[in-house]
């Protein structure tokens, strides 16, 4: 259990990691966005096209944002009620399709809040 909790700590910080890199870039693009070129306004800026939500957000089973993220056994995330229901009647990864140690599922706190800012900074867009 040990390893386990030490896997999902590594879990969440490589994708702090990567959402604040993502964010960085962003961050970026905008930037090169507003500052339109020849004195001709970009197409980013003249029609903002909506963002599309990172990949870690997405479950692999549904396709579809997260709103109840929880880690598998084999370190995925997938949305709750979708793991569960394929652990009803399967005991491998829907991703590896190796067998899972265990069905034990953990709740994915930091990607449920990542997830959840990520639609307040996207509300209307």
């Amino acid at each position: 259990e040990a390893g386990l909790a030490a896997a999902l700590e590594e879990s969440a910080r490589l994708q702090d990691e990567k959402r604040a890199a993502e964010e960085r870039r962003a961050a970026e693009e905008q930037a090169r966005g507003a500052r339109p070129n020849a004195g001709e306004p970009s197409e980013s800026a003249a029609s903002p096209a909506p963002e599309e939500p990172p990949d870690d957000f997405i479950c692999p089973i549904t396709t579809e944002i997260m709103s109840d993220p929880v880690v598998a056994a084999d370190g995925q995330s997938y949305e709750r009620s979708a793991i569960e229901r394929w652990l009803a009647s399967k005991s491998t990864s829907p991703l590896t399709g190796g067998e899972l140690e265990h069905r034990i599922l953990i709740p994915n706190h930091t990607l449920r809040r990542q997830i959840g800012e990520w639609h307040e900074a996207h509300a209307g867009r």
